[in-house]
């Protein structure tokens, strides 16, 4: 199976989510963290990015006489490389991307049915904005996008600081300019 393939599952995107920043989880903590998905899919998901080596044991120990492992995610690993995306068809594109709205609107979901969930003191935003960009505008806007957001992709768990999901979605919404 390959990369673009296997992360654009929702349940395995949602796992590849939780695993972000340094995190290590168990299958269970995944569990309580993926509501809506069953105990067995998050198993069978697991096992399978574990398998791609998208995902490694960092610890595994001995808990009523089983053994629990603790899974991290290798980044460089869950990343759909340049190559992949230009070999993709358009109904490749069209599957991620609905794929990727699921996996959002689930999350979405879920952080609304906290009982603590508070949009406007989590400064929740989803908007929308129309750029009129040139092909050197539009890619100078994404070197400026990554430079801002890749850095702190690094950060890991710690007091005061929260995960949130940021998904950023571009593309032309009237015929692409002519690039002759």
């Amino acid at each position: 199976m390959d990369a673009l393939e296997l992360v654009a599952h929702p349940a395995r995107m949602r796992i590849v989510h939780a695993l972000r920043g340094g995190r290590t989880l168990t299958t269970a903590e995944l569990c309580a963290l993926l509501p809506g998905v069953s105990k067995a899919m998050v198993y069978r998901h697991v096992e399978a990015l574990a398998a791609a080596e998208i995902l490694e044991v960092a610890q595994e120990r001995r808990v009523r006489g089983a053994v629990e492992r603790h899974y991290r995610l290798r980044a460089e690993r869950a990343v759909i490389g340049a190559e992949e995306v230009a070999k993709a068809t358009v109904d490749d594109h069209r599957r991620v991307f609905v794929t990727a709205m699921a996996v959002l609107t689930s999350e979405f979901m879920s952080y609304l049915d906290h009982e603590n969930a508070d949009p406007a003191e989590d400064l929740v935003g989803y908007r929308q904005h129309a750029l009129w960009l040139d092909h050197e505008e539009l890619e100078q806007l994404i070197l400026d996008l990554r430079r801002v957001i890749v850095p702190r992709m690094e950060n890991e768990p710690a007091p005061g600081r929260g995960r949130y999901l940021l998904s950023p979605i571009l593309f032309p919404v009237e015929d692409a300019p002519d690039r002759t």
